[in-house]
């Protein structure tokens, strides 16, 4: 079945409102069609992920296709909130790649012993920025089968 059936939410967890911006425009560059949403730090995307305050009213929809998390936020980073989304059973499913300015080894290893599916490194240039959504793209939508719960039902 054609994966493009299923349309997917995306969430970006990045408190660098530049950075928000770029991903944002890079989505837009991509010509990809799906929703993307953004939330600034891990306790916000907490918060959006478990339908809590201003986001009561995602209660009943298809959790995301992915997360796109970076490492060093304010008041929840996302190492811990990786730790927290990945021992959560009913949020554990949903595919966390990490888009971070750290090339660090300990931060590659660690996140990948929390669960996490990808690590990337932001890259300095626009165009690069935009080839890599183009590439998490293609791949979290259009190549593997996400869990049930983060589909929304075919148009």
């Amino acid at each position: 079945m054609n994966r493009l059936t299923y349309p997917v939410r995306i969430v970006v967890a990045d408190d660098d409102m530049d950075d928000r911006m770029m991903i944002k425009e890079a989505f837009e560059e991509s010509k990809l069609g799906n929703e993307v949403d953004f939330v600034e730090d891990g306790m916000e995307l907490l918060e959006y992920l478990r339908c809590q305050g201003k986001y009561a009213k995602l209660a009943g929809k298809p959790y995301p296709g992915f997360i796109l998390l970076d490492l060093n936020m304010p008041r929840k980073d996302g190492r811990t909130v990786l730790k927290e989304i990945k021992s959560d059973p009913v949020l554990q499913r949903i595919p966390v790649i990490v888009l971070t300015t750290s090339k660090a080894d300990e931060d590659i290893i660690k996140t990948y012993d929390l669960g996490v599916n990808s690590f990337i490194c932001k890259p300095v240039s626009f165009d690069k920025l935009v080839d890599i959504v183009k590439t998490i793209s293609h791949y979290w939508i259009e190549i593997v089968a996400l869990p049930p719960e983060c589909q929304s039902q075919a148009a």
